[in-house]
């Protein structure tokens, strides 16, 4: 009996020994540099407000976290390349419900909610339906009363097929009857604005990328589609205002591949949260009028396998008018 009893105490004490490494290795996360893929092009809303979160988190998480643009299938490549990587915490990406559209849309080579770690939920986009200052077009209304008569002779340009500004979009022009404007796809806002500069399309509809420009006189903002008016331009309408029963948000969400262990996440996920009370963060989403929204893991992984269905349902309605 005493035998037993000692043999069990032995075996407690080597596994307490062997627990102690593991857990050891967890707090010395990270021990290099960390990774953050940015699926879409540099100079962007999304590009550089990331990038500033990153370096703001620099300091709460004790490694750099460097940014690297994979643009490509409406973002799939960048998180593609994440999705391969050991689940470690040192190889991330930011996504957003487009990319749960794009899964809709494209057979891709993973499963946008199995395939993924859900980190924490950042931030959300300011979308906004631009023109050029020279534009004969002076209100939104304008530009749909100019396509029901002339349908198909404008163009818009949006990140992407599935991306935030299409769907805002079509929402818009499904629920007046299926007002018909032509969508041009690109690679990011700031591929968007050039096209727009450039006299290629009409119009973009894409995330505020363009809020320079439109300072600067070079572009109009003829309506915005968040659930409030832009604190930047606050004379300028909502979608909703304008009697188009339309709101759109484009969260940002941090993640990584599936299976990263939950200490590591935990560590991730309150660096980022601190670095959302930077100064400088806060700073740079407001030149973007991006609103900065936080979820924890459990929370943003809720939201993340929710955002899945709604997608379908807008990919359904919206772009294969089933």
């Amino acid at each position: 009996m005493k035998q037993n009893s000692k043999n069990m105490v032995i075996l407690a004490i080597l596994a307490l020994g062997l627990l102690v490494p593991s857990i050891g290795q967890t707090a010395d996360f990270p021990k290099s540099p960390i990774t953050m893929v940015v699926p879409w092009g540099a100079g962007g809303a999304t590009d550089i407000t990331i990038r500033v979160l990153c370096e703001a988190a620099k300091k709460f998480i004790g490694q750099p976290i460097i940014v690297e643009n994979r643009v490509g299938g409406a973002g799939a490549v960048g998180v593609a390349s994440v999705v391969a990587k050991k689940p470690d915490g040192y190889t991330l990406s930011e996504v957003t419900e487009s990319l749960h559209r794009n899964s809709y849309l494209n057979k891709l080579p993973f499963d946008t909610v199995k395939d993924l770690t859900p980190i924490i939920l950042v931030g959300g986009h300011q979308i906004g339906a631009v023109v050029r200052s020279d534009s004969p077009f002076k209100a939104l209304s304008e530009v749909i009363d100019y396509a029901r008569a002339n349908p198909e002779k404008l163009s818009y340009m949006a990140s992407g097929v599935g991306s935030a500004g299409h769907i805002a979009w079509e929402e818009m022009a499904h629920s007046l009857g299926g007002v018909k404007v032509q969508h041009i796809p690109s690679k990011g806002d700031q591929e968007s604005s050039s096209a727009l500069l450039g006299g290629h399309v009409d119009m973009i509809v894409t995330t505020a990328g363009w809020i320079p420009l439109v300072e600067a006189g070079k572009l109009r903002l003829l309506a915005t589609y968040g659930e409030n008016r832009s604190k930047v331009f606050p004379k300028v309408p909502t979608v909703r205002e304008l009697g188009y029963k339309v709101v759109h948000n484009n969260l940002m969400v941090i993640v990584g591949p599936k299976g990263m262990d939950p200490q590591v996440v935990k560590i991730i996920q309150d660096a980022l949260h601190k670095a959302q009370d930077d100064p400088i963060f806060i700073e740079a989403m407001g030149k973007f009028d991006m609103p900065i929204i936080y979820m924890d893991a459990k929370e943003c992984a809720k939201y993340w396998a929710e955002a899945y269905i709604t997608a379908g349902e807008h990919v359904k309605r919206f772009i294969l008018n089933k």
